[in-house]
């Protein structure tokens, strides 16, 4: 039997391996290289995992074997949906930070590889168990306060985005 903290050093190790923040995306975000455009076309790509992952939550949710832990997530799944500063809210209101339309987001049509991003999340938290759906949701969630605050300092030092309005998202996480 593997300890659990040996998993939990194992995921830890391989989420520093893979860091996003070595992904050459945001390595040009840190240095202020992409254009606007290019931040227009991410808000628009990844618009459609930040409206899903809502539901990657939920599916947790749904096959958590225990109460405790039911309720963590259920508090998460209120903070993404809940009221007028829901996560896809606030993504909209980053698009139109840098130029985008919210009818512009909308109505993108996800590329083959955000397509797959959010076809691999739902993979692993609706059609799994529940261990294999917690650990996605940790390795992509222990990542972003970290990228938040990469992705402000980039917006404010490189394209002039100091709003409050446009950072929100990435604030709160």
């Amino acid at each position: 039997m593997v300890a659990t903290t040996d998993i939990i050093d194992e995921i830890r190790g391989i989420i520093a391996e893979r860091d996003l923040l070595k992904h050459p995306f945001y390595q040009a975000w840190q240095r202020g290289e992409l254009t606007l455009d290019d931040l227009r076309g991410y808000a628009s790509q990844y618009w459609h995992h930040v409206l899903a992952f809502p539901q990657y939550v939920s599916a947790a949710h749904a096959i958590c074997p225990n109460q405790p832990d039911r309720q963590e997530l259920l508090e998460n799944l209120i903070e993404e949906e809940r009221g007028e500063e829901n996560h896809p809210e606030l993504w909209l209101r980053f698009g139109e930070g840098v130029g985008a339309t919210r009818g512009g987001i909308a109505a993108s049509s996800p590329l083959p590889e955000t397509e797959h991003l959010v076809d691999t999340f739902r993979d692993a938290t609706m059609r799994r168990s529940f261990p294999e759906a917690c650990a996605a949701l940790y390795v992509y969630e222990s990542q972003v306060p970290e990228i938040a605050k990469t992705k402000i300092a980039g917006l404010k030092a490189f394209y002039g985005i100091d709003d409050e309005r446009s950072l929100q998202f990435f604030e709160v996480h």
